[in-house]
């Protein structure tokens, strides 16, 4: 199973409430385990501009806002800039399944900042991480469904409808779905 650049949906019976009604982009899957970022969960009390004030970022008149968001429960104080792939940092990005790229350094920071860099990027603080076997453990267990990621859904400025748009996508409707599991 290779989950890079797919979406994990959490399950209504979601065990962990910090994933409560997540959407991830998975970034990373490997046998070491995997790594991904929370797409639908804006920051409550941080914002681009102030983000960029607190790392003495200077921001020109044509800088650009980014939403931030809280990508995962580990290292919360680590940036990562999810972004589309018209945006390639060297070394520093990372591709991401085919259509995205995400960049760690302060470089992709700066030229937003300057009104520069990818054309779409949200910023999120904090990852979420699984260890060997983890996240595969919590799909048989119904905790996750698995999609694709439409850049549209994961840009989307509409962090509160993604997680049912996700799921429409999948062409299932939220309200049907239920917290039980079962095999036939």
């Amino acid at each position: 199973m290779d989950l890079d650049g797919k979406l994990l949906v959490a399950m209504p019976g979601m065990g962990d409430p910090r994933f409560a009604k997540s959407v991830i982009l998975i970034c990373a899957h490997s046998p070491e385990g995997a790594m991904g970022l929370i797409v639908n969960r804006p920051s409550p009390d941080l914002n681009f501009r102030n983000l960029l004030e607190q790392l003495k970022i200077p921001r020109a008149p044509a800088g650009r806002d980014i939403r931030v968001h809280v990508g995962g429960p580990v290292e919360r104080g680590r940036g990562f800039v999810l972004h589309s792939r018209d945006y390639a940092g060297g070394p520093a990005t990372m591709k991401v399944g085919g259509a995205y790229g995400m960049t760690a350094t302060l470089d992709i920071l700066e030229a937003l900042a300057r009104g520069e860099g990818p054309s779409q990027a949200i910023l999120a603080l904090g990852y979420s991480g699984w260890g060997p076997g983890q996240l595969e453990n919590e799909i048989k267990a119904n905790g996750w469904l698995i999609g694709e990621a439409p850049e549209a859904l994961v840009f989307s400025q509409d962090d509160a409808g993604k997680w049912a748009g996700a799921l429409r996508a999948m062409g299932i409707d939220p309200l049907t779905l239920s917290a039980a599991a079962g095999r036939a």
